[in-house]
């Protein structure tokens, strides 16, 4: 097999979701659909690499320098999700529940990987958070140790703003069965639980 073709299934293969196999029949694909397929896509990855850009408010990435939602005038200025990465952003919204602003940490706490609070975006986050509109920081973390070390470290750093910090609940998923749940899930699941009347 030529060296270029080897060079760029090595490199698809190391995409999420893709293994050495999975790269191989990508490539055949698109070279299969060169017009139609490889050459657009060529043309829009040159673009995007060019033109994308982290928002200078939240960290979502947009063509301009304050994104597509910092600039909508009609989401709640009021209320900040944190979150880890860009990739939660996108869940969020997706799920349509939530119409106010992000903060995109760049990552979580880990003593593991040697990642500080001066590698994360929480200097800014406190910044934002003491712009005066804002009454509440929802802390979106996931439920590992790094996430809830980075959310009990970004709660007590605002602490004495008297801003309300809340996070995301806990527990049994919607459509999960408890046979199927860990007992992490299924204890954080009954810390957690509310009234029904």
């Amino acid at each position: 097999m030529d060296s270029s073709l080897e060079n760029l299934i090595r490199r698809l293969g190391r995409l999420p979701g893709l293994g050495p196999r999975s790269a191989r029949r990508a490539v055949l694909f698109l070279l299969k659909n060169r017009d139609r397929l490889m050459l657009p896509l060529a043309q829009e990855l040159h673009d995007i690499a060019r033109t994308v850009r982290p928002c200078v408010d939240c960290g979502n990435l947009d063509t301009a320098d304050l994104c597509h939602i910092c600039r909508d005038d009609r989401r709640d200025k009021s209320r900040i999700c944190v979150v880890e990465d860009v990739g939660d952003l996108w869940a969020m919204e997706r799920a349509a529940v939530f119409r106010g602003r992000y903060h995109v940490l760049g990552g979580t706490l880990s003593a593991l990987d040697g990642r500080g609070p001066d590698d994360l975006a929480i200097d800014r986050l406190l910044r934002r958070a003491q712009a005066g509109e804002v009454v509440e920081i929802i802390l979106a973390l996931s439920a590992t140790v790094d996430g809830q070390t980075t959310a009990h470290y970004i709660a007590e750093k605002l602490a004495p703003s008297n801003l309300d910090v809340t996070r995301l609940a806990h527990g049994v998923p919607v459509g999960g069965e408890l046979d199927y749940l860990d007992d992490g899930t299924l204890a954080q699941a009954l810390k957690a639980r509310a009234k029904m009347n």
